[in-house]
């Protein structure tokens, strides 16, 4: 990531694709199939960001002091909003949307995700949110409860970061990352881990943003799926992954999902998906994995959506009708070339 004379980075985002631009400073340019967190192309010589102490149900605010570089002007640091937070809790869920699925409470995929999110909060969990309606999350819980295969004692362990939409580029993942880090002190951990990859990859952490705020790489499996964590102590033990997740491989043949419900759109695709593939006559089977202790205990670090071919993990990218449809030609062609040159 570049970074200007002030050594802040020309961007904030948290999850984004990067395209290079033409200009004499690096611009960044959020894919528009990947809706994260992106900001645009900016200066910032001071970023002083102040958070309220989080408190059940209380309205997080945040105020920000910019200066921004000469070139930029008063209209460019209105652009910058301050926002308000409010954490979800188990008195408030039911008036509150949830960000990654918003619509009424009768649909699926937000009674799913309610009904996740209800009983993770007794394990710790954290949803804090803006109060403006969109995607502005952070997601975080005590590592020893986290839906993952990890060995992390003591650290806080970040399911979702997720800023999209209008939020991108007022610097609101920092503010939400801020938030975590603060109370993850403020209730004695030994520091925050996530989960990236090399390269960018959908519904994982941009491994530059992760770097930028010094978080390092504490364990790799076999197939890219990286463990990042920020320790808050020099002497703070690594986390890791355990054994079952550092080789993802699985005996059974055709297409084998395991999912959870922390995403809700799970509860709305993989049905089309097991539809689609029954008339197509595609060994397909999913995994539901319904327990704290069946995720921990999963054959793949990434447990909220992943999917293997024939033994071998290929994606973690949640599948609609469209993306599965093309994976299924994709894979005849694949087939049929394979074919070819036997």
């Amino acid at each position: 990531m570049e970074r200007n004379s002030a050594g802040t980075p020309d961007t904030d985002c948290f999850f984004p694709t990067w395209e290079a631009g033409t200009s004499d400073r690096d611009s960044y340019i959020c894919d528009s199939d990947n809706d994260f967190n992106c900001g645009g192309a900016y200066d910032l010589q001071s970023v002083v960001v102040c958070v309220d102490v989080i408190v059940s149900g209380v309205v997080v605010s945040v105020y920000y002091a910019l200066l921004y570089a000469g070139e930029w002007g008063a209209e460019d640091i209105s652009r910058r909003k301050s926002m308000e937070y409010i954490r979800v809790t188990k008195e408030n869920i039911e008036n509150e949307h949830i960000c990654c699925a918003i619509s009424s409470n009768k649909d699926i995929q937000v009674i799913s995700k309610k009904n996740w999110l209800k009983e993770r909060f007794d394990d710790g969990l954290v949803f804090l949110k803006s109060i403006e309606r969109g995607k502005c999350f952070i997601e975080y819980i005590p590592a020893e409860n986290a839906w993952n295969p990890i060995n992390a004692d003591g650290y806080m362990y970040i399911d979702c970061l997720w800023v999209a939409g209008s939020f991108k580029g007022n610097g609101y993942s920092n503010d939400l990352l801020n938030a975590c880090i603060e109370d993850s002190k403020a209730k004695g951990k030994k520091g925050i881990c996530i989960l990236s990859a090399a390269k960018k990859k959908p519904f994982l952490a941009d491994p530059k943003f992760l770097k930028y705020k010094d978080f390092t790489i504490c364990d790799e499996a076999d197939n890219g799926i990286q463990l990042w964590y920020l320790p808050f102590s020099l002497d703070a033990a690594k986390p890791e992954f355990k054994e079952c997740a550092k080789h993802p491989h699985i005996e059974q043949t055709g297409y084998v999902l395991y999912y959870t419900n922390q995403c809700p759109f799970n509860a709305k695709y993989v049905p089309v998906i097991e539809d689609i593939a029954k008339e197509k006559s595609v060994q397909f089977k999913a995994i539901h994995l319904q327990s704290k202790e069946e995720a921990q205990n999963a054959p793949t670090p990434i447990t909220t959506y992943a999917l293997f071919l024939d033994g071998d993990y290929i994606t973690n990218e949640q599948m609609n009708d469209k993306r599965f449809l093309k994976l299924l030609e994709k894979q005849s062609f694949n087939n049929t070339e394979r074919w070819i040159w036997v």
